[in-house]
């Protein structure tokens, strides 16, 4: 009698089995479909191109280019460019100004002892063209904080106000005070 409750319960046990695979086989599917979309396609960078290149200006060019495609939308590099301080590979993100250095050298001084950075201003020095020797002039300003200056200038561009100074590590705003009135931003 056991063995023919067992076999009874195996036999309906395969026929709910089977009638549950026949129930799931013939069934429509219900709903939509998941339809996955592609990503949006990120807009244009502007870009400032500055420094050492053929035609230095804004450019409007896919975000995720290169540093290099931008130097080649503003002409590529100028004879007197040079690439060495610049990541070429990095990528480019909107309103980013990339200043191409040059490998001239620094004017060091004109006749009369003025330093052309210091000259045009009236004696002030200009902390756009000024070498890191002529920042050296500057009291409270040594070689490293001097280089400090133009690393900062090259990567961020030119100084629109001295009050900038105060974003260069080693400045504050007490050696600010000090160099306000010796320094103009042209």
């Amino acid at each position: 009698m056991a063995h023919r409750l067992g076999l009874l319960a195996a036999g309906v046990l395969i026929g709910l089995l089977a009638s549950g695979m026949i129930l799931l086989l013939t069934a429509q599917p219900q709903g939509q479909p998941v339809r996955l979309l592609p990503p949006p396609t990120p807009g244009p960078c502007q870009v400032h191109v500055a420094g050492a290149v053929v035609s230095p200006g804004v450019y409007s060019l896919a975000c995720d280019s290169l540093v290099q495609d931008a130097i080649a939308l503003a002409g590529g590099m100028a004879e007197a460019g040079e690439a060495g301080g610049l990541n070429l590979a990095a990528g480019v993100h909107d309103h980013q100004k990339i200043l191409v250095p040059s490998r001239l050298p620094a004017p060091t001084g004109a006749a009369g002892g003025v330093a052309p950075a210091a000259a045009a201003s009236g004696g002030l020095l200009n902390l756009n063209s000024a070498s890191a020797a002529d920042l050296e002039d500057l009291p409270g300003i040594g070689p490293s904080l001097a280089k400090a200056i133009v690393s900062f200038r090259e990567a961020h561009g030119p100084f629109v106000s001295p009050d900038e100074l105060l974003d260069v590590p080693g400045i504050g705003p007490a050696k600010l005070a000090g160099l306000r009135d010796l320094v103009v931003c042209e």
